[in-house]
């Protein structure tokens, strides 16, 4: 299951839009901001049907 979810990037400030695999379960990734191309460390929680996401520095 795929979710869409714009943040904007803990660096450079920028309005970005992020597809999330649901289907995964909890997950904690790096992956780069298409603007700056700084590393974001995203946190995915998914508990009985909800989800929440966290970006934040690499050094956060």
């Amino acid at each position: 299951m795929l979710e869409t979810e714009h943040y904007n990037c803990p660096y450079c400030g920028e309005p970005v839009e992020a597809v999330l695999d649901l289907s995964g379960g909890d997950q904690t990734y790096f992956e780069d901001c298409p603007v700056c191309c700084r590393p974001i460390l995203f946190t995915l929680q998914i508990h009985d049907g909800e989800w929440m996401l966290d970006v934040r520095t690499e050094n956060e």
